[in-house]
């Protein structure tokens, strides 16, 4: 199910791949990265169904199509902004609907170290800098001024082997809007109040609310789009046998 809340209209100036021009899907996942900084210009009607329908394609155990997806634009985007942005500020205690990683060991904590010296570096941001890492961490709940969010949901009757589903849904949907030169941010911490959010768009009880995704045009001038994080070689994790 998709819910689109109503969006004020303006001029989108900003460019979008020409009508009937293919990028190939290698250059569609290697230009997909994490946006933290957006251009006020809304996505186009046309396009948000576009993208949309090519994210319902995803694949899913017994075709459940376990997903809601609630998009917030406009003037509903702004006061769900802030909605979140006062409950962080004021000290709120998160009640996230599932349980929630934010510090990784090994290996993995490695690679979060190493994004995170990258991210700041280009932010300008000091390791010892706290107030400037807080006023980074309260963007994420400002949607990094991006003119749509959307939050996807599932019925919490399921389990982690249905939210693989959901997983493969917003994976699909994060490609699709790379393909139509949409910039996107995958977030877990716009979740972690999921009663405003269930209460902004009217949503179910009945419904996790498992992430955030805020989208729209990229603004290059804002120093953390500069951020290219590496990944790991494949015989990092994978074992190819004959």
């Amino acid at each position: 199910m998709l819910v689109i809340a109503v969006r004020a209209n303006h001029t989108m100036t900003t460019s979008i791949p020409k009508s009937g021009e293919r990028l190939s899907f290698e250059h569609v996942v290697k230009n997909r990265r994490s946006i933290r900084g957006f251009l006020p210009n809304p996505v186009p009607e046309e396009v948000l169904h576009k993208v949309f329908n090519l994210a319902q394609l995803a694949p899913s155990g017994a075709n459940a199509q376990p997903w809601t997806v609630s998009v917030a634009s406009g003037d509903s985007c702004k006061q769900l902004r802030d909605k979140l942005s006062e409950a962080a500020n004021s000290g709120v205690q998160p009640n996230p609907d599932y349980a929630r990683i934010d510090k990784f060991e090994g290996i993995y904590g490695e690679r979060q170290i190493k994004t995170a010296v990258t991210l700041y570096g280009n932010m300008n941001i000091a390791r010892d800098d706290a107030e400037g890492r807080r006023r980074a961490l309260m963007r994420n709940f400002g949607f990094f001024d991006a003119p749509h969010a959307a939050f996807i949901s599932m019925p919490k009757i399921f389990n982690e082997s249905v939210a693989v589903d959901v997983g493969m849904y917003a994976q699909t949907l994060l490609l699709a809007l790379t393909a139509y030169g949409i910039g996107s941010c995958a977030q877990g911490s716009v979740s972690i109040y999921p009663d405003i959010i269930r209460e902004h768009f009217g949503l179910s009880d009945s419904l996790s609310v498992l992430m955030g995704i805020s989208f729209g045009y990229e603004d290059s001038s804002v120093p953390a789009n500069k951020t290219k994080v590496p990944r790991a070689n494949i015989e990092e994790g994978i074992t190819f046998l004959n």
